[in-house]
């Protein structure tokens, strides 16, 4: 059965530019064909040429990952995730997210509700694990080898290496 999926999915031009990390291995059939069909039959998330879970969402063009099986397969598991990617986003090697996570790279203006503040881009680290439903707010940089907890709100950088990071609002822990 894998054999004959990887067969089809080599013929697919969408397919092929992320068959290389072995999509269907890590998330299976069902899940990778409701993703396929989500994103390039929708057009949901259509921007990103990785798969994403077809109930994320992912705004603007501003996000920058490298393709590593554990960033490209969190992409694919993960739902409910929420990056809007207005002032930047740069994701490094290595990023585990899990369900619900929110990256918010824009506040809107206080006086102009339409329009957006401009702030630095959120960067996050190498080997980063982002546990399920934290929330990461404009300008924030996470180090390398961090934890960030389960519901977390993340509102200034942790620049720290190996932090374990917890709380509302965030705050190092070891």
């Amino acid at each position: 059965m894998k054999k004959l999926m990887n067969k089809i999915i080599n013929q697919i031009p969408y397919i092929n530019r992320y068959s290389h990390i072995n999509a269907l291995g890590g998330i299976g059939v069902g899940l990778f064909l409701m993703n396929f069909v989500f994103q390039r039959v929708f057009f949901i998330n259509h921007q990103i040429i990785t798969q994403v879970h077809y109930t994320s969402r992912i705004i603007g063009e501003n996000i920058k990952f490298n393709e590593d099986r554990n960033t490209i397969l969190s992409f694919a598991v993960s739902g409910g995730v929420y990056i809007q990617s207005i002032n930047g986003v740069i994701i490094k090697n290595d990023v585990m997210f899990a369900p619900g996570v929110k990256i918010v790279s824009a506040n809107h203006n206080k006086d102009k509700r339409r329009e957006s503040d401009v702030s630095e881009p959120i960067i996050i680290g190498e080997r980063v694990w982002i546990g399920a439903n934290a929330v990461i707010l404009p300008g924030v940089e996470i180090a390398d080898d961090c934890i960030i907890g389960a519901g977390t709100i993340v509102t200034k950088s942790f620049l720290e290496k190996n932090s374990i990071i917890v709380g509302n609002p965030a705050k190092k822990i070891n």
